[in-house]
């Protein structure tokens, strides 16, 4: 999984970096890092990266900025926030201006690894399961845009191919309207996307489905989203 995945790592404290850096780069990881918000943002306008570790308190341009500005710019490359313990507000605050996760300061490096294993898991279907996988009592073929049950084959769209992907890696979890919307159509959540998300479903319900108005693989959470139940 951590073949060529590149991480950026935006932490002022040296010691903290460069335990990081070391941690990450023995497990295989590509590790770039910047000192403070400036040079994160430069590095960021550069280049592409695959997750980025994101210190709060931050010389230059604060972290909070620094994702807030990501996000309204379309970067949708998966963050992390790293708060210090009691930073409550600052936390939520984090995961209001789009970033995927938080941890607190002190915390475990293996810690660090997990979060961002289930991270890049939850961001990006295709390093869970793959372009081929099962999905209930379905054969899926992402790349050919099929699924496949006891021989016949339904065609699907690519729209429905990623929304089936990003289910599938997330077995038995709730997926809310927002989240599906932000990984599958690459924007952010409005009126009008709601009612997007509810006809696709409805769609992708009626042709995989062995009865769609009693959904068993895809099921209605109640004022949640949705869940996948393998």
């Amino acid at each position: 999984m951590n073949d060529g995945t590149h991480i950026l790592i935006v932490e002022d404290e040296p010691m903290i970096r460069s335990a990081l850096r070391d941690f990450l780069e023995y497990h295989r990881f590509q590790v770039s890092e910047a000192a403070d918000g400036l040079e994160a943002k430069q590095l960021v306008a550069g280049q592409a990266f695959d997750l980025i570790l994101l210190d709060l308190m931050l010389p230059e341009i604060t972290g909070e900025r620094l994702c807030s500005t990501w996000r309204q710019e379309g970067l949708q490359t998966p963050i992390i926030m790293v708060t210090a313990k009691g930073q409550e507000k600052e936390k939520i605050c984090g995961l209001d201006l789009g970033a995927d996760d938080y941890i607190t300061k002190p915390f475990s490096l293996e810690e660090m690894r997990a979060r961002i294993r289930a991270v890049l898991r939850r961001t990006d279907p295709a390093r869970a399961v793959g372009q081929t996988f099962r999905f209930g009592d379905l054969e899926v073929d992402v790349q050919a845009l099929k699924v496949t049950r006891e021989g016949q084959v339904i065609e699907i769209s690519s729209r429905e191919a990623g929304i089936i992907q990003h289910f599938a890696a997330n077995p038995d979890r709730v997926i809310g309207r927002e989240e599906l919307y932000r990984q599958v159509w690459n924007d952010t959540l409005t009126d009008l996307g709601t009612r997007t998300v509810d006809m696709h479903i409805a769609k992708l319900r009626a042709r995989i489905e062995v009865d769609s108005s009693n959904p068993k693989i895809i099921q209605t959470v109640r004022g949640a989203g949705y869940r996948y139940v393998p």
